[in-house]
């Protein structure tokens, strides 16, 4: 009698199955090509340090911990804070029963870059009245930076080297870099003043190469809270103009310091300019990413028609890039700046803000004097804006972040939103402590 297999089980012809899978699947595998995108082919970036920053306070358990590092509006205790008109407006676009979510335009939300326009040169500008500004919604500040020096790159026929303060917005390196134009720096901070260092600054654009991009804080300077005065800005003004430089300037905290008035000067002075101009701050828009960017033509013969060709070309950069911009910020905005009594419920909204961020200035210098912690404190106040570029090294930085659970940029830059009366009395005890023991 011939010898019979036992019969296979269910599970073992399973089994088997699998097995023969993962051979397959095994020699696939084995013989696909290699990556490309290798350890030693795609070095690690370096983390970005504010973002770096922000996670090792939230890792941070102490309850004393300080956040002084991002430059965001905090109330009192420490948390984000939604602008009442942000909140009136929000309740209006929702209640508005011809509310979609259809595309925007390439170039955005007409009533709120029309109303950026005004804002930011004024409603009788003769730049609006000759046709020779366009303007773009952007992602942001970050975004109008990018799409601005993503435009010079490619149409500024010199290609010429643009010149950013030092220090500046550590992200205006890396955003011009990437558009392929040619970076220098001009004076800008003096760590003996903490104040302007303006005479390097003028020599610096005096011998910069005729025709230089220059880029300028128009008001609120990050990271140093210092800027030049409305005489500085004309002296500023002249030498640019005889040495026919482009100006480009990036305001991200209009209503926290000065108004436009840099901006508009120079274009009273027949300037041909662009301007990053950001809603984040002000408005407290920041996850919003809304933001704008104009373009100047000089005045001209042919400006309206030249403003024309520019702006289609800035918009075939924008459908490349973004195809068009977000309409949730934009539509908030846009309220709130073509409403009068919005816009005056704004204007409140912005002393709330400035005003604590001011009381805060006052309140930290008079704490340090007090104490009498070495070293001059004035700057403190003289400083305006969000920020406050403290002197305080970067060892002495560390030892408040070590020690006191203090978070700061390395450079010493402080975002004075941060302080409030829970914890300004804490901050100046660190500070004097560490200064006290590093002098």
């Amino acid at each position: 009698m011939a010898h019979q297999k036992p019969p296979t089980s269910p599970s073992s012809s399973s089994s088997s199955a699998h097995d023969r899978l993962s051979s397959l699947s095994a020699h696939i595998m084995g013989s696909s090509n290699p990556s490309v995108f290798t350890a030693s082919t795609v070095a690690a970036a370096p983390e970005d340090p504010l973002f770096g920053l922000m996670k090792a306070y939230r890792e941070d358990p102490s309850d004393k911990k300080v956040d002084l590092g991002i430059g965001a509006y905090r109330d009192n205790n420490a948390k984000p804070w939604v602008l009442p008109v942000v909140k009136k407006a929000d309740d209006a676009i929702h209640n508005d029963p011809n509310l979609n979510h259809e595309y925007l335009s390439i170039g955005g939300l007409p009533d709120l870059t029309a109303a950026a326009q005004k804002l930011i040169v004024g409603a009788d500008s003769p730049a609006i009245k000759e046709k020779r500004i366009c303007t773009l919604q952007t992602i942001s500040g970050t975004g109008a930076v990018h799409l601005g020096g993503l435009f010079l790159s490619k149409f500024h026929p010199q290609k010429p080297t643009i010149y950013l303060s030092n220090p500046t917005w550590a992200n205006h390196n890396q955003i011009f870099s990437n558009v392929g134009l040619k970076i220098a720096q001009y004076p800008y901070f003096s760590a003996k003043t903490k104040g302007l260092d303006f005479d390097g600054m003028l020599s610096a654009l005096r011998a910069a190469p005729n025709g230089s991009i220059i880029l300028l804080h128009a008001c609120a300077h990050n990271p140093t809270g210092v800027d030049p005065t409305e005489d500085q800005w004309r002296q500023i003004a002249t030498l640019m103009r005889e040495r026919a430089h482009f100006p480009f300037f990036d305001t991200a905290y209009q209503g926290f310091a000065s108004d436009a008035w840099a901006i508009r000067y120079f274009i009273e002075q027949g300037f041909e300019l662009c301007v990053a101009q950001s809603f984040a701050k002000n408005f407290g828009l920041y996850g919003e990413r809304t933001g704008a960017f104009h373009f100047v033509s000089a005045g001209g013969a042919d400006a309206s028609a030249a403003n024309a060709n520019v702006a289609s070309q800035l918009a075939i950069l924008q459908r490349s890039e973004i195809s068009n911009p977000p309409a949730y910020g934009a539509r908030i905005a846009a309220k709130v700046l073509n409403d009068p009594q919005l816009f005056k419920e704004w204007e409140d909204d912005l002393r709330t803000m400035s005003g604590r961020i001011l009381e805060m200035r006052s309140g930290l210098r008079e704490r340090l004097e007090k104490r009498g912690t070495p070293g001059s404190w004035e700057h403190i106040t003289s400083q305006i804006g969000m920020f406050s570029f403290t002197g305080l090294t970067e060892t002495q930085v560390k030892a408040l972040r070590d020690k006191w659970h203090v978070y700061m940029t390395k450079n010493g830059r402080i975002s004075m939103a941060g302080l409030n009366t829970n914890n300004i009395d804490y901050f100046a005890e660190a500070v004097d402590s560490v200064v006290r023991e590093t002098s």
